[in-house]
């Protein structure tokens, strides 16, 4: 629940849109196996030019990580680090759904997360049909990764989500 609530604290970040949800994105791994998760990367929708959800953010910046930064974060990791290996060992927080279709034609975050190997996502909420029906979660499901879904948020989540708007 603890990486939960920084990705609610990422998400308060984010410039409401009339268009968008407001999420948040908290990334850790666990690297070598068995050790304490470290955060990786964290994110919020619209952070990063180009209509950016949080997910996709959070990977991003976990990719533009360097030999150092990794080696500083898991030093008992064997060298040299490569960011793909360690994001197999990596779970996201999310406090909304990962999407599975982007009306701006975007890739969807379920398949960004897919595509890293990811395998595990804890998600908030599930994210309502204000714009889309969301598929992210089965998405998910359907390539192997375990999906999590954390309960007692759900309402803070969505609340955060549709910052700015009338709800």
């Amino acid at each position: 629940m603890e990486f939960l609530r920084l990705a609610l604290d990422e998400a308060k970040k984010c410039i409401p849109s009339p268009t968008a949800f407001c999420v948040g994105c908290v990334l850790t791994a666990s690297y070598p196996p068995g050790t304490e998760p470290v955060i990786l990367a964290r994110g919020y929708s619209r952070e990063l030019p180009g209509n950016t959800h949080a997910e996709a953010n959070a990977l991003t910046k976990a990719r533009e990580l360097s030999q150092a930064q990794l080696a500083k974060l898991f030093p008992n990791a064997p060298h040299p680090i490569d960011i793909d290996t360690v994001l197999t060992f990596a779970d996201i927080y999310t406090t909304m759904e990962p999407c599975s279709v982007r009306t701006s034609g975007l890739s969807p975050c379920a398949d960004a997360i897919i595509a890293a190997r990811i395998k595990r996502c804890f998600i908030g909420v599930g994210e309502p049909n204000d714009f889309v029906k969301c598929e992210g979660a089965q998405k998910l499901k359907d390539a192997g990764v375990e999906v999590i879904w954390l309960n007692g948020l759900e309402k803070e989540c969505l609340e955060v989500a549709r910052m700015g708007r009338e709800q």
